[in-house]
């Protein structure tokens, strides 16, 4: 009865596959907890910094009371960091997923076109798809190392152009687009170009086209809590843009979907720098180290990254399902690729790790792969 109900673009929807999680491989493989290796979730294996607990235990008295819609200090703090005022940033309480749901009900009407270029981050697809978009698909180029073909976009630019996604460092690849690119493409288009910077600060060009947003009107960078800051449990994200863009997305935004614990974890994550630039640093060391290693087996080969993954080719005679299931046994959580628009059953994802924790699992790479 409930699927007479149910929407038919629901029904044609592929359910998320997530990262696997520490807890579901120790029920399935019964492992010890301390032998867990998680490579799979592009999350910052040192944390989160340490003063956000004292603030936290501090918030906890207020749980009662409802957190502010736009909360005052975390503005100022986001506007210091980024060097841009205040009124061109909306953040959101579901990381940056909830703020691509946002441009979708705020400029997406049934029939109107996205554009996204693939292999890329899932949600983008997902989040159109319901809306009632219909998507065109461009391309990283597999034979140049996935470099966008920026031509695969500009062809598909129709009148009915709404929302174009950028990704860069683009999600699973690890390669940044070029400014110049994603200059050609802004300035070639009435229609909102998104970049998604969720993994710029591990890349060469730390802040890259932020500041962007405030010369061009049609211009929407993605951002998050999620990664550097290591606050992927307190689900931030947000987006800096045209003070129109952010106006019209704030009608429709929810209104307390950034909960006081929320707004205290981020507010101490900004003013904490000093774990910022040493998460930065290590995981740079982490990406290098992980990359030399991969390099070392002739049965892989690993792409060059900006990010905190690297996007690994299976050249071997197993399937990168039959890949991941084999590190799982021994304890190794990496990304099976397969559900990534765009890729073959042939590729995985590996995020940083600590230097201990690269060091196994290069390790137990070498015994798989032999």
């Amino acid at each position: 009865m409930i699927e007479k109900l149910v929407r038919d673009r629901v029904k044609s929807l592929k359910p998320y596959v997530p990262g696997k999680s520490k807890e579901e491989i120790i029920r399935k493989y019964n492992l010890n907890p301390e032998d867990i290796i998680k490579l799979g979730s592009n999350e910052n294996p040192w944390g989160c910094s340490k003063k956000i607990k004292e603030e936290l235990l501090r918030e906890i008295g207020n749980l009662h009371q409802y957190p502010e819609p736009v909360n005052p200090v975390l503005m100022e703090e986001l506007g210091n960091f980024l060097d841009v005022p205040r009124e061109n940033i909306i953040v959101g309480g579901d990381g940056a997923d909830e703020i691509i749901d946002t441009l979708m009900r705020t400029f997406v009407d049934v029939g109107d076109e996205v554009i996204i270029p693939i292999p890329t981050f899932t949600q983008y697809r997902v989040s159109a798809h319901i809306h009632g978009a219909n998507i065109r698909y461009g391309r990283y180029n597999k034979k140049k190392d996935f470099k966008l073909d920026v031509d695969s976009i500009l062809d598909n630019i129709t009148e009915r152009t709404k929302i174009i996604f950028l990704c860069t460092p683009n999600n699973p690849t690890g390669n940044p687009i070029e400014r110049k690119d994603i200059k050609k493409i802004l300035e070639s288009t009435e229609a909102l170009v998104v970049v998604d910077h969720a993994y710029i600060e591990y890349s060469k060009d730390i802040y890259n086209v932020t500041k962007w947003a405030l010369d061009y009107e049609n211009l929407l960078i993605l951002r998050t809590f999620s990664k550097i800051f290591g606050l992927a449990g307190a689900r931030v994200g947000y987006g800096v843009a045209n003070e129109e863009v952010i106006n019209y997305m704030m009608r429709v935004k929810p209104v307390f979907s950034l909960t006081r614990l929320s707004q205290i974890c981020t507010i101490a994550a900004l003013r904490d720098r000093e774990f910022f630039f040493y998460s930065r640093e290590k995981g740079i060391e982490s990406r290098e180290i992980l990359y030399r290693g991969l390099k070392k087996f002739k049965e892989l080969k690993v792409y060059p990254s900006e990010a905190n993954y690297l996007l690994v080719e299976i050249r071997n005679d197993m399937t990168s399902g039959e890949f991941c299931e084999e590190l799982l046994k021994r304890g190794v959580i990496v990304r099976d690729c397969k559900s990534f628009e765009g890729l073959d059953g042939e590729y995985i994802r590996v995020s940083i790790g600590t230097f201990e924790e690269d060091r196994r699992f290069l390790e137990i790479l070498k015994d798989i792969v032999s």
